[in-house]
């Protein structure tokens, strides 16, 4: 029960002996760059996981799509804008975007393309909602790993730890509210919403402050 406590109400990003000392960094430590770029792995993997389950898309997709079917652009273009947006959000939040904000969104589009074809889509229902709650601690995991390496943020991430500072909220609250304010927006411009995506949503938050709270507990 303490352990649920403590993972539930974890506020802070932990900083570790291979955290870079700032998201500005440019010549951080090889096992910073290292647990960085597996962070992002398992983090695309994850997402992959949630997209070859065939029950609903991320929540952030859900809001895209939306947003393609209003403005009658593409999807790409969409989650490009939406991207943008979140990156705008920062200013006021003072967060320092890093090496780390980069190879987030390069990473993560080529785990995504190089492991689409190999990764499982079950077609019992019971198995794509295992493979979708597996995707979500997936990605809990390698944000633990990606955001304690403190190389920057993605957009969604920096989202997440700048309300936190300004709002002192658990990270796993502000994670639950950013994904389903997305979801709400997204099935409002007329985006489908999945029980995938729900999951996601709601499972996100608690999945990220795991993660966070098992890599500083293990892995020193």
């Amino acid at each position: 029960m303490r352990l649920f406590v403590l993972i539930f109400t974890l506020k802070k990003v932990p900083i570790l002996q291979w955290s870079s000392f700032d998201a500005l960094n440019f010549k951080p430590k090889s096992i910073t760059l290292i647990y960085l770029i597996l962070g992002l792995i398992l983090f695309g993997l994850g997402e992959t996981l949630l997209i070859t389950s065939n029950v609903g898309v991320s929540p952030w997709t859900v809001l895209a799509q939306g947003m393609s079917i209003k403005t009658e652009y593409s999807i790409g273009l969409t989650t490009f804008f939406v991207s943008i947006s979140v990156l705008c959000l920062w200013i006021p939040l003072k967060q320092k975007p890093g090496i780390g904000t980069i190879l987030n969104t390069i990473i993560i589009s080529i785990v995504l393309e190089a492991s689409l074809p190999y990764l499982p889509s079950p077609e019992l229902f019971l198995f794509q909602i295992l493979q979708v709650i597996v995707g979500v601690l997936i990605v809990g995991l390698g944000s633990g790993f990606y955001l304690i390496s403190n190389l920057g943020p993605g957009p969604r991430d920096g989202l997440m730890t700048g309300l936190q500072e300004i709002t002192n909220l658990p990270i796993a609250l502000i994670r639950a509210i950013i994904e389903i304010s997305a979801v709400v927006c997204g099935w409002y411009l007329g985006g489908v919403v999945g029980i995938g995506t729900i999951i996601f949503a709601l499972g996100i938050g608690p999945s990220v402050s795991a993660g966070l709270f098992f890599v500083s507990r293990f892995i020193k």
